[in-house]
């Protein structure tokens, strides 16, 4: 996979880990994941997940 679609994909991990943690935790409502505590645990984990693969797609100059 190349760097630039490894960042992608994290990025998009990342936003959707987020939307998941608010939805879990109540601040976002709406949704049947609102109020949902296994949405405030896997949320964080999706994050993280975001994360290394973002900071792995870095282009190193």
């Amino acid at each position: 996979m190349s760097s630039g679609a490894r960042w992608a994909l994290g990025a998009v991990l990342i936003v959707l880990g987020t939307i998941w943690t608010l939805q879990g935790l109540g601040v976002v409502g709406g949704s049947a994941m609102s109020g949902v505590t296994l949405w405030a645990v896997v949320g964080p984990l999706v994050v993280v997940a975001g994360l290394t693969l973002a900071l792995s797609g870095r282009r190193r100059t």
